[in-house]
């Protein structure tokens, strides 16, 4: 189950710092970088088959002690690039949680099997007829 922002308010702990790039003296001055930090372990709308997957699925983004890193800094707000990181930490996790069905194959039908060998045989006799007669 995919938790709301409430609930990932609660659990998560918000770093703040100064950001690089547009803002001109703004930039010297507010912290507006935002970075998201989530334990994996210590989430409580997470049950254990899903931290398990998390695990196993986001191990590259995983710290040694199993925090989730998330960092946002496009916008000059603090409040902004919070609600970024809280926006890409809900898709990273919608993306991570999902589990694709298994595809079942199906049959040709003998209609189209029919059909193909028909044309085949009508293909086939046109080009014989468009060769030169043999005499025996």
């Amino acid at each position: 189950m995919i938790p709301t922002k409430e609930d990932i308010v609660k659990v998560v702990l918000f770093k703040t710092s100064r950001s690089g790039g547009k803002g001109g003296q703004n930039v010297n001055k507010v912290s507006s970088k935002v970075e998201l930090i989530l334990n994996i372990h210590s989430a409580p709308f997470l049950n254990e088959d899903e931290k398990e997957l998390l695990n196993e699925r986001l191990a590259h983004r995983l710290d040694q002690e199993g925090n989730l890193h998330i960092v946002s800094q496009e916008d000059r707000s603090q409040l902004m690039n919070k609600e970024r990181t809280i926006i890409k930490l809900i898709a990273l996790l919608k993306s991570a949680l999902h589990i694709q069905k298994n595809r079942k194959p199906t049959k040709i039908p003998k209609s189209v099997i029919r059909k193909r060998l028909a044309d085949k045989q009508i293909t086939a006799a046109k080009k014989e007829n468009r060769r030169r007669p043999q005499f025996d």
